[in-house]
């Protein structure tokens, strides 16, 4: 049924909601997996403006360093849940918008199926600042999994 699965994650409990979804069906299926985390980074406008907010560049450098590490655990811990499950998985960090990266990876991986957790976001809030599952629903360029994480809410 499904080849290539692709699951985001932000290493939070509704993500990891997500991830073990994504985890099952690559098991059920054999299906490979492939575990996408996307963060933000100082970007090079920002850079250039930092030693005028007094900031010294090296800190901010530093900074993008930890973010990067923060998504490397992520997707190692992810990557862990689906090896304890029995099913490998190719990980994916990438600085920019969530939706976006997912989106690329989904299709540079050419999958099958692309599987994100709803974030809870509701009423104004959600058509203000967009959300993730919403770009995707619209862009996806294959079948899309929202998985309700309320319980990881609650």
């Amino acid at each position: 049924m499904y080849k290539r699965i692709v699951v985001g994650t932000d290493g939070s409990a509704g993500a990891n909601m997500a991830v073990d979804a994504a985890v099952q069906l690559a098991r059920l299926t054999g299906a490979s997996l492939h575990i996408v985390n996307a963060h933000k980074t100082t970007s090079a406008g920002q850079f250039a403006a930092a030693p005028e907010v007094g900031l010294p560049l090296e800190a901010i450098a530093a900074s993008n360093e930890a973010l990067h590490g923060e998504a490397q655990r992520v997707c190692e811990d992810a990557s862990a849940r689906a090896a304890s499950a029995g099913v490998s998985a190719e990980t994916h960090c990438l600085a920019g918008d969530p939706a976006d990266v997912l989106l690329r990876i989904a299709k540079d991986a050419d999958c099958d199926l692309l599987v994100v957790g709803n974030r809870g976001m509701s009423g104004v809030r959600r058509f203000v600042l967009g959300s993730v599952p919403n770009k995707l629903s619209h862009q996806s360029p294959t079948s899309l999994l929202i998985i309700d994480t309320s319980a990881a809410r609650g």
